[in-house]
C-alpha cells in the first residue's frame, strides 16, 4: 500500500530527528465566557473562539491564558461545544443570531463550502507555511488557504493490555476479522475471571462513532483514501457494506448493554478507564480523559488494534480531524489578532511545547522534530503512520450532515432492529445523491 503524502511528510519530519517517542475526541460539555465581543474595545482586542474539542477544553483555556499574559492587549474568549452537544447546529445558531465567532472550526471541504463566504485567507500565516504536505488540501480554494489543521489523529480498537495478557490473547496476531471475533469470544468466555462486564463498550448512542468513524474504515477504499474524491463523488456504493454490517453486529453482540444508551463518557470513563471492558472503538483523543481517571493505566496499559478491513489488515485510519478558521467579516484588527494567536499556538516554542505535552497532539506541522509525542497511544498511531499502514479520513468529504444525520441515524435504527442493513445502505445512498444534485 502506498504511503499517503500527509503521513510520509510527518514521518520524514519526525524521523529526521533523534527524539525518543513517548507519552491525543469527543465528549459532552460546553463553556463560555460572558461578555464576549466581536470587536476591539479600548486598548484591548477581543477575539471570540468557538471550538468543539471538549477533551482539551481545560488545556486550551490554559494556553489562552498564557497567550494573554504575553499579549495583554488581546483578550480571548473561548466557548467549547462538542460531543453530546451538536457543534454544527450550535455554530449555525451563532451565525444566525448575529453572534459570529472570530475563530471557529470546520471539518473539511464540505464545511469550507458552507462557510466559505466568511473564511479569511490564512496563506500569509506562519502556520500555513509550516503545515505538512497534504494537510491543507481540503481547505484550500483558488490558491487561498482557508483553514489550519488542528493535528493528526488516528483511531481503532483501544484495548486493555493487562486483560489481553490474562486472557492469553496476543494482540499482534489480531489482524483479520476472524481473529478479532475469536478474541472477543475468548474474552466473553473468561469475563468473570478477568473481572470485566463485557469484552466491548460500543457507544452507539453517539452518531459520530457510527457514521463518522466506523463507516469511514469501510468507505476509505471506495474513495481511494482521498477526502477530495469523497467530496467530488456523486454517490456512495458501499462496496464493503457487508464488512461494515458484520463489524457493527459484532460490536453490538459483545458490548455492555444497551448500546443505544451508551454515550462517549460512559464508554471511555465508566467502562474502559475503570477496567469494566477490554476494548472500545476510539482514538488517541481519549488519552487525557483516560489519564484523568487512571494515570498508570493510561500510560502503561492501553494498546490499539486496527478495525479489521479486508485488504487493509494492520492499518488504521489517520488524518486531520478538524481545522481552525478565521472570520474575515470581523474587524481587521481582530482578524490579525486571530491569525497571530494561531501562529503563536503552532509555531512559537511555548506553543509547540504546550501542543505536544498538554494537548497530547500528533503535530500536523514541521518544526516539531526536537519535541516528543507526549502519550503512548499517539506514539503507536505515529508508528502506524510512519510505516504507511493507514486508511484515509474520507468521511470529511461526505455531504454536510450526512455522516451523522443520514448514516449515523440509519445505523442506530438498524441496531434497534427497526430497519434492515439493506435499508441502511439505501437511505444513506439516497441522502448522499440528493445532497450532491
Amino acid at each position: 500500500m502506498k504511503k499517503n503524502k500527509l503521513y510520509s511528510g510527518f514521518a520524514t519530519a519526525v524521523l529526521a530527528s533523534t527524539v525518543a517517542l513517548a507519552g491525543c475526541s469527543f465528549g459532552s460539555d460546553s463553556s463560555g465566557d460572558s461578555g464576549s465581543s466581536d470587536s476591539a474595545s479600548g486598548d484591548q482586542t477581543t477575539v471570540d473562539v468557538f471550538q468543539f474539542k471538549v477533551e482539551f477544553k481545560d488545556q486550551f483555556e490554559e494556553l489562552v491564558s498564557m497567550y494573554e499574559e504575553e499579549n495583554p492587549d488581546v483578550n480571548i474568549n473561548v466557548k467549547t461545544v462538542g460531543g453530546g452537544n451538536d457543534y454544527g447546529a450550535s455554530l449555525k445558531t451563532s451565525f444566525s443570531s448575529g453572534e459570529e465567532p472570530d475563530i471557529f472550526n470546520v471539518g473539511g471541504p464540505t464545511d469550507v463550502d458552507e462557510y466559505e463566504q466568511y473564511l479569511a485567507d490564512l496563506s500569509d500565516t506562519e502556520a500555513a507555511g509550516a503545515a505538512l504536505e497534504g494537510t491543507l488540501t481540503g481547505v484550500s480554494r483558488d490558491d487561498q488557504v482557508l483553514g489550519l489543521p488542528f493535528n493528526q489523529e488516528g483511531y481503532g480498537m483501544l484495548y486493555n493490555k493487562e486483560v489481553f495478557e490474562e486472557a492469553g490473547i496476543n494482540a499482534e496476531e489480531i489482524t483479520t476479522f476472524d481473529a478479532f471475533e475469536e478474541a472477543l469470544k475468548t474474552l466473553d468466555s473468561k469475563k468473570d475471571e478477568l473481572g470485566i462486564e463485557a469484552p466491548i463498550a460500543f457507544a452507539a448512542k453517539e452518531k459520530w462513532v457510527l457514521g463518522n468513524h466506523l463507516s469511514n474504515a469501510y468507505l476509505a477504499d471506495e474513495f481511494n483514501h482521498s477526502v477530495t474524491e469523497a467530496y467530488e463523488a456523486n454517490t456512495v456504493e458501499f462496496k464493503m457494506g457487508d464488512q461494515m454490517k458484520r463489524f457493527t453486529d459484532l460490536q453490538k453482540e459483545y458490548s455492555v448493554q444497551p448500546v443505544l444508551s451508551l454515550d462517549y463518557s460512559q464508554q471511555v470513563e465508566e467502562n474502559f478507564s475503570l477496567g469494566k471492558v477490554a476494548m472500545i472503538q476510539q482514538g488517541n483523543w481519549v488519552y487525557n480523559t483516560v489519564e484523568s481517571m487512571d494515570e498508570e493505566f493510561a500510560q502503561n496499559n492501553v494498546g490499539i488494534l486496527p478495525i479489521p478491513v479486508e485488504g487493509y489488515e494492520g492499518s488504521i485510519p489517520v488524518g486531520v480531524p478538524n481545522y481552525w478558521v478565521v472570520n474575515k467579516e470581523s474587524e481587521d484588527e481582530v482578524v490579525q489578532a486571530s491569525k497571530d494567536f494561531l501562529d503563536w499556538m503552532y509555531t512559537s516554542e511555548e506553543g509547540k511545547k504546550f501542543v505536544t505535552e498538554e494537548f497530547k497532539f500528533i503535530p500536523a506541522y514541521e518544526g516539531y522534530e526536537d519535541l516528543e509525542i507526549a502519550d503512548p497511544i499517539s506514539q503507536q498511531i505515529y508508528e502506524y503512520a510512519s510505516e504507511g499502514n493507514t486508511l484515509g479520513w474520507v468521511f470529511l468529504g461526505a455531504p454536510t450532515g450526512w455522516t451523522e444525520d443520514a448514516m449515523g441515524v440509519a445505523m442506530q435504527e438498524y441496531i434497534a432492529g427497526d430497519i434492515t442493513w439493506e435499508e441502511v445502505e439505501q437511505r444513506a445512498t439516497e441522502a448522499w445523491e440528493k445532497a450532491r444534485q
